[in-house]
């Protein structure tokens, strides 16, 4: 109960404090960075910079690994942090209080038992992590602009974060505030989908098993609608559907129209009807 305390939001005195210090020129610095949030409209941007400074006063960032975390820094999460609520509540985002920042990758602990019991332990390298009830830990390198296109690690994060607010990291968020969306509903196609997608990457690998199919294998893995990654679990399927949504929504609604429809009900945005396709102008 405590530690759900610790991690209750900012109050509005505080968010407007916060606001008030967010210079006109380091948030043009970091707009102009992120070229995804460019179509929202005025009322958009207004809530994006209300729920922005909301992350800003609700979380504490601390730099690991001698990365100085400056106001742009700061900035620039809570902003991509802010974008997948900014038609939400941001309390879906309490409970827990630190951001971590690294300058770059970093490796994760991991340990496993297999099928014959054995227990398995080894370091993984990763950009971003999400702990349940803990903090959400970032790579720099691959959360600022030199981030790769098409993939978004802050709002990869902080959609597992939505999603373990729901409960268990299972692919589905918390419905209370839909009541057009019914968890069966959301079940069945995250279900659905996700059997898609599976069959898409088989299809991928077969074409590439030898010979000169195995460029024609590795050409279709590169137009998939979504990173292969997605296919781990469902959480994992949700959090990078999500990022693909916010960031190159285009494939993901051609291929998968009903669960595109379905994020775009949750999160209560469109990007499909403001963001051109990434390498169109």
């Amino acid at each position: 109960m405590l530690g759900w305390l610790s991690g209750r939001g900012a109050g509005e005195r505080r968010v407007r404090r916060e606001l008030a210090r967010i210079a006109d020129d380091t948030w043009r610095a970091v707009w102009s960075s992120l070229p995804f949030l460019w179509g929202l409209s005025p009322r958009q941007i207004d809530a994006l910079r209300h729920r922005a400074a909301w992350v800003l006063a609700s979380k504490t960032y601390t730099g690991v690994r001698g990365l100085e975390v400056t106001g742009a820094i700061r900035l620039s999460v809570a902003v991509q942090a802010a974008l997948p609520i900014v038609e939400l509540s941001p309390s879906l985002y309490e409970g827990w209080l630190e951001i971590v920042l690294y300058p770059g990758g970093f490796m994760i602990p991991r340990r496993q038992v297999d099928e014959n019991g054995v227990v398995h332990e080894y370091l993984q390298p990763a950009s971003g992590e999400a702990w349940d009830g803990g903090p959400v830990v970032l790579s720099w390198e691959d959360s600022g602009p030199g981030a790769p296109r098409g993939a978004n690690v802050v709002i990869h994060e902080f959609a597992h974060k939505l999603d373990l607010y729901g409960g268990e990291a299972d692919g589905m968020p918390s419905l209370h505030a839909h009541s057009d969306i019914r968890p069966r509903e959301w079940r069945r196609v995250l279900d659905a989908t996700m059997d898609q997608f599976d069959g898409m990457l088989d299809a991928a690998d077969d074409a590439a098993q030898g010979g000169e199919a195995c460029v024609a294998g590795t050409s279709r893995r590169g137009a998939l609608p979504l990173d292969p990654y997605a296919a781990t679990d469902e959480a994992e399927f949700f959090a990078v559907s999500s990022e693909a949504f916010f960031v190159d929504p285009a494939p993901l609604a051609r291929a998968f129209p009903r669960w595109y429809g379905l994020l775009a009900r949750y999160y209560r945005q469109d990007p499909l009807g403001r963001l051109p396709p990434i390498g169109q102008p």
